[in-house]
């Protein structure tokens, strides 16, 4: 009988924590899941709690500390409380690999410390590369990070067997997202409604409104300069509305290998659990006979500012990036909020950039200055144009 990998879930309540268990449940003859954290669905941490027996759950946020879900923990169940408590319950022997699915910059200090303290981590937080990348790359190991954002994912298949310094390009693909042809003018009137509606992905509140500006797009971008040790030129945005390209590497003698497959984010999660092996499918597979065509196009970087804007700050690099992740966060809040328009999330975010000197990245506590820096920053611009 072959040994259970034990897993840790960190953000257990979102999109990418969530269908995580549904992998771990399908795969229970392989999978021991050991420890939880959610920020602030106790009920459903103490519910995912006792159904996999987990040693310790963590919750983030002082708000829900003594919610009373919290007394439906499993006797043997440990509780942690505070910022460093999704840290603490994977510092022990029983955790053999991470999944880092807190959302936002709030994975960043988790990424890092885990990282450093030697353990696997399945990265599904972008903003970890995109603002500490830096940081983090210098410090992992073979086999220490595996991607599970769809697009990095497959790019990572795709390299399998290969000499990634025989690379032409990282082509990026792109759904395009609800809105793929509406003008600059169309998008105005755009509402929170609307673009929570993305037409393939099942993903979380932040990351669709992302994936519906192209912001997701812009910060894939500086997250594959990082993980894949390539430029910002070498990182090609095409967009697929099928979703069934997920990505494609193009190597010096034109060979192009792409990854196909169904959109559905428990395929890229296993993998990450599952890596070198391979198991039996957690999702419908892809029939190829009734897709009908491929559809590729270039992406509308004029209507869609948020992707010049990260292409801006990832070439810029140093702490650039971190601005356009904070600003871009709190103005997607403001946006869901009604506090600001579709176009203004860029709008807030330029201005942020514009005021922003760029330093060279040194060390965690400078990011997470940085970070508060734009979060204020973001802020009073929106309070300004609210009036």
């Amino acid at each position: 009988m072959q040994d259970l990998k034990r897993v840790a879930i960190l953000g257990c309540t979102g999109s990418i924590g969530t269908q995580a268990l549904d992998v771990c449940r399908q795969h229970a003859n392989k999978l021991s899941v050991v420890a939880l954290s959610a920020h602030s669905r106790t009920s459903d941490l103490a519910m995912f709690a006792r159904e996999f027996g987990v040693a310790r759950v963590a919750v983030t946020d002082p708000a829900h500390f003594d919610d009373a879900s919290l007394c439906d923990l499993p006797d043997a169940c440990s509780l942690y409380k505070g910022s460093q408590a999704a840290i603490d319950i994977c510092m022990h022997e029983d955790v053999d690999i991470i999944l880092v699915s807190i959302v936002g910059a709030a994975g960043l200090s988790a990424t890092y410390q885990l990282i450093a303290a030697g353990k696997q981590v399945a990265l599904a937080n972008k903003e970890s590369l995109v603002v500490g990348g830096d940081l983090i790359m210098p410090m992992v190991k073979p086999g220490q990070m595996l991607p599970v954002d769809s697009e990095h994912a497959a790019i990572f298949q795709c390299y399998q067997g290969e000499n990634p310094r025989e690379t032409h390009c990282i082509w990026l693909t792109c759904s395009g997202g609800p809105f793929f042809g509406r003008t600059r003018d169309q998008l105005a009137s755009v509402t929170p409604a609307d673009a929570l509606a993305h037409p393939t992905w099942n993903m979380g509140a932040k990351i669709t409104i992302d994936s519906a500006t192209l912001m997701n797009k812009g910060l894939e971008r500086i997250e594959a300069k990082h993980l894949f040790n390539v430029g910002m030129d070498d990182i090609v945005v095409v967009i697929q509305r099928q979703s069934k390209i997920h990505s494609m590497v193009e190597f010096d003698d034109g060979s192009v290998i792409a990854h196909l497959g169904a959109s559905d984010m428990r395929i890229p999660i296993q993998y990450a659990f599952s890596y070198p092996q391979r198991w039996a499918a957690p999702a419908p597979r892809v029939d190829f006979r009734t897709i009908g065509s491929l559809d590729f196009d270039s992406p509308d970087m004029e209507s869609f500012r948020c992707l010049k804007l990260a292409d801006y700050a990832g070439r810029d690099g140093g702490t650039m990036p971190c601005v356009l992740n904070a600003a871009n966060e709190v103005a997607v809040d403001a946006f869901l909020h009604g506090d600001l328009p579709f176009t203004g999330i860029d709008e807030v975010v330029e201005e942020c950039l514009g005021t922003h000197a760029r330093q060279d990245v040194e060390t965690l506590g400078q990011l997470l200055d940085i970070d508060a820096w734009a979060r204020d920053a973001a802020r009073e611009v929106i309070r300004c144009r609210v009036g």
